[in-house]
């Protein structure tokens, strides 16, 4: 195991520190390390710890999650166990703020990033105020892809920009394949389709394979696109699967 940026002690205070090889990386074993078991009853070290969690902040999640068990982790235990940077906190903190409005049904605009919250449900095409009295023209993006509007509206499904329609083959089939260095350097396309409602989604190519969909919440494999549970029955976060990578997806009913 490479040596930890981060160090724990048996004195630090209000977290559980164990002399136990990590749950979330099999390469993190060394008997002579201090690790953190967290509430949940699973041990990791700090910059393991970090790594998770800010991969569940970049995929949109405004609670934190033992990849393992899904037993949610209080952002205070993440904060002390993680042995969080005063950079890293503001930064966790300012995702943690934003991913929350996200839920609550406000997204930033892509072009100005004032938050918009979305007045009809049924449909994408959403103004920005803001843009169009800047621009002196309507300004209109998609509430799914979050770029330009493209096509008739109003709508519910999808606007008329490659990609944004579920599983939309092009995409699909002619993403580029990525490197995940924190998971055995596996290589895997870097885009896949919500096995459980075919939005598209992108590996940040930081943290685990389980990723958690913005739109329905279903967690998945990015690599083998089981369901999480069913994957982590038989391999952990930052191992390969037990079934191999599977290809580039043709479309939403091929998973």
């Amino acid at each position: 195991m490479a040596e930890n940026i981060k160090k724990l002690t048996w004195s630090d205070k209000n977290i559980k520190v164990v002399q136990k090889a990590s749950d979330l990386d099999v390469f993190d074993d060394d008997p002579g390390v201090l690790r953190v078991e967290m509430s949940c009853g699973h041990v990791a070290d700090p910059m393991s710890l970090t790594d998770c969690c800010r991969a569940q902040l970049l995929n949109g999640d405004a609670v934190f999650k033992c990849p393992l068990c899904e037993s949610e982790w209080p952002y205070d235990e993440v904060r002390k166990s993680a042995k969080l940077t005063n950079n890293e906190r503001i930064g966790f903190e300012d995702l943690l703020g934003t991913n929350a409005a996200k839920k609550s049904g406000i997204k930033d605009c892509p072009r100005c990033g004032t938050f918009i919250e979305r007045l009809y449900v049924s449909n994408l095409c959403v103004e920005c105020c803001v843009c169009t009295k800047r621009a002196g023209k309507a300004y209109k993006f998609c509430w799914r892809c979050l770029r330009a509007w493209k096509g008739p509206g109003p709508r519910s499904d999808h606007c008329a920009n490659v990609g944004c329609s579920i599983g939309d083959r092009e995409t699909l089939q002619d993403c580029p394949m990525v490197t995940l260095r924190h998971i055995e350097n596996v290589r895997c396309p870097a885009l896949r389709s919500c096995p459980a409602c075919g939005v598209a989604i992108e590996h940040s190519k930081v943290g685990c394979k389980i990723m958690t969909c913005r739109n329905c919440g279903k967690a998945f494999c990015f690599l083998c696109l089981k369901p999480a549970q069913e994957c982590l029955e038989t391999s952990r976060p930052y191992t390969l699967c037990t079934d191999e990578v599977a290809p580039k997806q043709r479309d939403a009913e091929t998973l």
